[in-house]
């Protein structure tokens, strides 16, 4: 009798614990500088954020030699003590389409400009994260790039995997990495319609059965950024970001004709930018009730609770937009 009420409190014990995991708040940071301002300190402070994902610099393709170069590299005008931080490089997926890669060497001299930004500036790390939408046709230099760098870097490694990637996994391969995060964002094609790019629920519907028979674990990244479709003529001109519909309100060049979007009312330039006579604006954003509606999904999904959930990106624009409390209130959804 002794021996069944011991089973059975240990099994109440695990059941309560894992009932009362969560995943941790973390953020990407996404600039070429690294500043922290007083919001964003308050920011992390709130939500007890101890990690960032800091983009360290992209890899493109020379357009003269075709041979691929770091491009961009963060600027640390603060040192990120505080915080548990995890390199992030984004290449291009065509540096992965180049037949002329050589992806031995391109490991090795990224992984040295890594170490070299960690040593000017005082970093340590764990871990680092390989950010590409590699397609069929660039799998097999991406898989071999992957495990180039692990070797090499001797790090714990984490990529970006999207939708599409995870649903066809057996066409796509999974990138020989410790941990995957799934990018929940950017859903769709950026065009004049009226459905959101960044997140369409019933784009997403297609998708969220494949998540867990995905081999990889993975950690989940939302979006809280938001962007401007320029359009002119029917034609996608370009993408404005940092485009606060306050602000468009405010001035008499632009008329709000939807919940979302702008006509321009006469020819001007904002921000650098040239808008013509009858040019569009459409704002694209996710919402508080969109950030738990994802998370309300992706519970119901997952394989297991995610360690972490990571917002894209840090940025007071991106933060003050949201309930004070709405980082809190998503993982609480899982």
């Amino acid at each position: 009798m002794k021996k069944a009420i011991l089973f059975l409190t240990v099994i109440l014990l695990l059941t309560a614990c894992k009932e009362q995991k969560k995943p941790i708040i973390a953020f990407y940071y996404w600039k070429t500088t690294f500043k922290l301002s007083e919001i964003d300190k308050k920011t992390l402070k709130d939500n007890s954020v101890k990690k960032l994902y800091i983009r360290y610099f992209d890899i493109d393709l020379n357009p003269n030699s075709q041979e691929a170069f770091p491009q961009s590299p963060i600027h640390f005008n603060d040192k990120p003590i505080d915080f548990k931080i995890v390199p992030v490089l984004y290449i291009k997926n065509k540096v992965m389409l180049s037949k002329s890669i050589d992806v031995q060497e391109l490991a090795q001299k990224a992984n040295n400009f890594v170490q070299q930004i960690n040593a000017k500036t005082g970093i340590t790390c764990n871990e680092i994260q390989i950010d590409c939408d590699w397609t069929l046709a660039s799998k097999d230099n991406y898989l071999k790039f992957i495990t180039c760098f692990k070797n090499i870097s001797g790090k714990q490694l984490s990529a970006t995997i999207r939708l599409h990637q995870i649903k066809y996994f057996k066409k796509t391969a999974i990138p020989n990495v410790d941990k995957g995060v799934l990018m929940y964002y950017n859903m769709g094609k950026i065009a004049t319609d009226s459905l959101n790019s960044i997140y369409d629920k019933s784009v997403a519907d297609r998708y969220l059965k494949s998540i867990k028979k995905y081999p990889l674990s993975l950690n989940i990244a939302l979006p809280i950024y938001s962007w401007a479709i320029h359009i002119r003529e029917n034609k996608v001109m370009g993408l404005k970001s940092k485009i606060a519909i306050s602000n468009l309100k405010k001035d008499s060049n632009f008329v709000e004709i939807t919940e979302n979007s702008f006509q321009v009312k006469n020819n001007n330039y904002k921000n650098g930018t040239f808008y013509k006579a009858n040019d569009l604006l459409k704002i694209e954003s996710v919402s508080n009730s969109d950030l738990l509606e994802m998370a309300g999904d992706l519970h119901e999904n997952v394989a297991n609770i995610p360690d972490e959930i990571i917002f894209y990106d840090l940025d007071e624009f991106n933060t003050e937009r949201y309930e004070k409390d709405i980082f809190t209130q998503v993982i609480n959804r899982f």
